[in-house]
């Protein structure tokens, strides 16, 4: 199976005057705004699984049966993972760069790369001390991604709080832009979801990433978020190109609607019409992991070898 289509750029959104509205002298000296992402080569998806999947055990109530994020790198190379993405909401409330290091090293031992992290940010703050403390949560988590050896960290644009939405989309590519600054001095990619909040429509989402003046900032396509009324195959197909990081749903969530099962060969072929190259997280969110995630990574991993 070879999904490989080359990309025409023609065929993709381009927000130019709405982001520069936006941006109101917010850019970086020098910078330039993101492009579609040429990438040499073929298609090439790599399998990880995201911590979230399993966020009840990590929360149990009992410590004896809590996962740890130890145990859970060994769930991901026990079940042929070549990455695992640790969301930061499962880390102890205070570590050392010494846990960090023995993630690292138990990662190494046991065959698997971390493909990234993931923060539950606001960057739709009015100026202050609430909006700094955001921005100061992504750099550290920069840092732990760094340390970890972990080249992307999945970020949120934010619901508006406190400011009408033109002039929270501001607020946050000026601070997608500083973190984006911080991150790229460390070789970390800033992925932004689509996630609802202010980037709830795709054009916005788009309109804000193209606007970033930052080579290190650009989308973390979340394959089960779209919240229009557009064809979310066609959606996906919109962010692919400006993808560093791809999270796969088993399902699509849109409003007033039934959630709808993934098609995987579709999203499959969305990605590789876009020549995306990188890592493919499951993050599960139905019930019974344990029963349906080694299924899931199963069928990936499948689908995936026949590129």
């Amino acid at each position: 199976m070879n999904f490989h289509v080359p990309v025409n750029r023609r065929r993709f959104f381009r927000a130019g005057a709405v982001a520069a509205t936006w941006l109101a002298g917010a850019t970086l000296p020098g910078a330039q705004a993101l492009e579609p992402l040429r990438r040499p080569g073929r298609c090439r998806l790599k399998l990880s699984l995201a911590a979230y999947s399993f966020r009840d055990q990590f929360n149990h109530p009992d410590p004896a049966q809590r996962l740890t994020l130890p145990a859970f790198l060994d769930y991901c190379a026990d079940h042929g993972c070549d990455g695992a993405e640790l969301t930061s909401y499962y880390f102890p409330r205070q570590f050392d760069a010494a846990f960090l290091a023995d993630l690292k090293r138990r990662a190494h031992l046991r065959g698997l790369a971390l493909s990234g992290s993931a923060v539950g940010n606001n960057f739709a703050l009015p100026d202050g001390p609430e909006r700094d403390a955001q921005i100061a949560l992504v750099k550290t988590w920069v840092d732990h991604a760094a340390a970890l050896g972990a080249p992307h960290l999945r970020v949120f644009a934010g619901t508006a709080k406190g400011l009408d939405a033109a002039a929270a989309r501001r607020q946050c590519i000026r601070a997608l832009e500083e973190c984006g600054e911080y991150a790229g001095a460390k070789g970390i990619w800033l992925g932004l979801e689509n996630h609802g909040g202010i980037v709830a429509e795709i054009s916005e989402l788009l309109a804000m990433v193209t606007a970033v003046r930052s080579p290190w900032v650009g989308v973390n396509l979340d394959t089960g978020n779209f919240y229009g009324e557009a064809d979310p195959y066609a959606e996906m197909a919109r962010l692919a190109p400006y993808a560093v990081n791809v999270q796969l749903k088993v399902a699509i969530s849109r409003p007033g609607r039934a959630k709808q099962p993934t098609d995987l060969d579709r999203v499959i072929r969305v990605l590789c019409e876009a020549n995306y190259q990188g890592y493919v997280a499951l993050e599960f969110e139905e019930a019974d992991p344990h029963q349906h995630v080694p299924v899931w990574l199963a069928r990936m991993k499948e689908a995936f070898a026949r590129l």
